[in-house]
């Protein structure tokens, strides 16, 4: 093995090296991607909430695309060398190469990236919706209780109040009619 590197051009070594040791690091960021952990997150947890907030967006230029880049560059490169391209046709082929390869991955990081939910609960999506009383609900909106309630697909527990004559009681099914700015619901009871 030492004496085949030891017989390679300088030109070829340099795409050899590259190859060889990028795609290493590339094989180890998939893996730590596929697994969960993000090598574009190093520094550490901060706990943050920011309105409005969509994310970074389309990232070209990531760790993780230049590893890419080098990867598909030293690889080309090689395929290329072993065709017997000149030397200015393997460094144009090769480049080309790695671009596409790091379009292809900002591509789909960003896409995946799309495809998470924030969990945050949006109170205007319980609008029109139908749950039942947990904890009795005040007449003439004179206590605040509680519904159980369907709301982005997940069953939760809001507080709500009434406009009707009498409490609503455990069981009753009721419908949203309005939400408050600060995020009761106002209910209604669905049958009377």
């Amino acid at each position: 093995m030492e004496n085949w590197f030891a017989a390679l051009s300088l030109f070829e070594k340099i795409y050899w090296t590259t190859a060889l040791i990028s795609s290493a690091i590339f094989i180890v960021l998939i893996i730590l991607t596929i697994v969960g952990g993000d090598a574009d997150d190093m520094g550490g947890d901060v706990d943050a909430e920011v309105d409005g907030d969509s994310g970074i967006g389309f990232q070209f230029l990531s760790f993780k695309n230049l590893m890419g880049f080098f990867t598909i560059f030293g690889w080309s490169g090689i395929a290329c060398l072993d065709n017997n391209l000149s030397t200015s046709l393997t460094v144009i082929v090769s480049v080309i190469c790695g671009l596409l390869m790091m379009t292809a991955m900002a591509a789909l990081f960003y896409y995946l990236a799309k495809l998470q939910s924030s969990g945050t609960l949006k109170m205007k999506n319980a609008l029109n919706q139908v749950g039942e009383v947990y904890l009795t609900v005040g007449a003439k909106r004179s206590s605040i209780g509680k519904v159980s309630i369907n709301v982005q697909g997940t069953l939760r527990e809001l507080e709500a109040l009434t406009d009707e004559k009498n409490d609503l009681v455990q069981g009753n099914v009721v419908q949203v009619k309005e939400v408050t700015d600060n995020g009761i619901l106002i209910v209604q009871l669905l049958n009377k």
